[in-house]
């Protein structure tokens, strides 16, 4: 795998680059070629593409040639990445069955790992109506789990962490639930396995706050869209802002 990074230092986020977008080979809409043809017309010098996998995905290889295709036709920097997800609270991830046309890993965590499997962000709202979780129990799972997924995913390829705390924001919790010593854990975290946190366009993710946090703790983070159609690469309002 490349260990090519398109992390840069938190002090100076570059948004030439784009480092999570999606293609009609999952979650996205667009092929490759289209979204390569948006990012040249938004001035961009860096794409990862980056589209959701798992254990039953067959075609990685189809789309790492077409990302290798369109290398040939652009003076963009193309990566092939993978959006993997967190299914238990040891961190471990649902990976496709071979990761070997992977240059980067992007780690994301949509449902909450428990004991009995992931839950979705209603069943988890069930959960807290219920009494059976509280907020501050919700954060501290969602962070150690992400801690212990970016540790086993960096053992394989160059590592990002996508839109960080969102699922928090889906069942109803403020991030200020996640306290400064777990922030700083996940920081530490980053650091030590050279994650990039990817700041998200889409998902409007991690917040202000915790952004701030991250920068006064010397953690790189990277520009994405998170772009399921071609036109939305690229373009930034919520990282502008912050």
């Amino acid at each position: 795998m490349d260990g090519t990074t398109l992390a840069a230092p938190a002090s100076a986020l570059d948004l030439r680059a784009d480092a999570h977008v999606h293609t009609g080979f999952a979650a996205g809409r667009d092929s490759v070629g289209v979204v390569v043809s948006a990012a040249d017309r938004a001035g961009l010098t860096a794409l990862t593409f980056a589209d959701q996998v798992g254990p039953d995905t067959t075609w990685l290889p189809a789309y790492a040639d077409a990302v290798r295709r369109a290398r040939r036709r652009t003076e963009i920097t193309l990566r092939v990445a993978a959006e993997v997800e967190i299914v238990q609270q040891d961190g471990w991830l649902a990976w496709p069955a071979d990761l070997g046309n992977l240059e980067a890993v992007s780690v994301a965590i949509s449902r909450l790992p428990l004991a009995d499997g992931p839950a979705g962000a209603r069943e988890v709202r069930a959960l807290l109506t219920a009494g059976r979780l509280v907020p501050e129990q919700v954060a501290e799972i969602v962070v150690t789990a992400t801690i212990r997924g970016v540790e086993r995913a960096s053992r394989y390829a160059p590592t990002q962490l996508a839109r960080p705390l969102s699922l928090l924001a889906h069942v109803g919790i403020d991030d200020s639930a996640v306290t400064p010593e777990i922030l700083g854990a996940l920081a530490e975290a980053c650091r030590s396995t050279g994650t990039a946190v990817e700041i998200s366009e889409a998902w409007r993710s991690p917040s202000p706050r915790v952004i701030a946090m991250l920068r006064e703790a010397d953690v790189a983070m990277v520009a994405a869209s998170d772009a399921r159609y071609a036109a939305e690469v690229g373009h930034w309002q919520y990282l502008r802002r912050v």
